[in-house]
């Protein structure tokens, strides 16, 4: 399923903050080094949203779940005051590396802590008080009803879970199919929608985003 026309795409890209060097640098070497697999990072709009989001919600304590080569990670580090922190969770060293890279380069580094771990075991290590502000989850699709869980008693009142990719192309339309990660993500979005503890709104940005507002 086509969800955005690549001409209304071409239009939100020329009608947001435009990406500064350093980001399209990220998103070349990003496609050179991985192939197809650069089709994971984020576009720059969504990018745009995240780093506003985080400063729409003044967090100053973040979780990624899914770091890839850093674009997201970098973008909502930019939104974080000078002394925030992110937590980036991933267990790839060699796309990392990129990530890590860049967010010396911009001059974030000081705000973000990557853990190389499977991150279910990472979220479960933290402290069960609600102390974070914000967290994007953009990872294996099967793993988000539990990182999601996991989450939500840590989110502060007021702070905000983004999830990414939630309607799979248009695969969560699909009640015949049987591809695992289209059937883990329409069980997490009826999670969401019916959780008392959140407010939600699902967006058609790209390929999904769902917003869910701690209460």
């Amino acid at each position: 399923m086509d969800l955005i026309d690549p001409r209304v795409s071409d239009y939100l890209l020329a009608h947001c903050t435009p990406a500064d060097d350093l980001l399209r640098q990220l998103a070349e070497e990003t496609r050179a080094a991985t192939g197809g697999a650069a089709g994971m990072q984020i576009s720059h709009d969504e990018g745009e949203f995240l780093t506003m989001l985080v400063r729409l919600v003044g967090a100053r304590r973040a979780v990624e779940v899914g770091v890839f080569t850093g674009y997201s990670s970098l973008c909502i580090a930019r939104g974080l005051p000078a002394d925030g922190h992110l937590l980036a969770c991933d267990v790839s060293e060699e796309w990392t590396s990129i990530a890590r890279r860049y967010w010396a380069l911009a001059g974030v580094a000081d705000r973000v802590e990557l853990r190389l771990a499977p991150a279910l075991e990472t979220l479960r290590s933290l402290p069960v008080e609600p102390e974070v502000d914000f967290a994007f989850i953009d990872a294996d699709k099967i793993g988000y009803p539990d990182y999601y869980e996991e989450l939500v008693p840590r989110l502060r009142p007021g702070g905000l879970i983004v999830l990414d990719n939630v309607l799979r192309g248009g695969g969560v339309l699909d009640e015949s199919t049987r591809d695992a990660s289209d059937i883990a993500m329409r069980r997490m979005n009826d999670i969401v929608v019916t959780d008392k503890r959140v407010d939600s709104v699902m967006l058609p940005v790209r390929d999904g985003v769902t917003l869910a507002r701690k209460r």
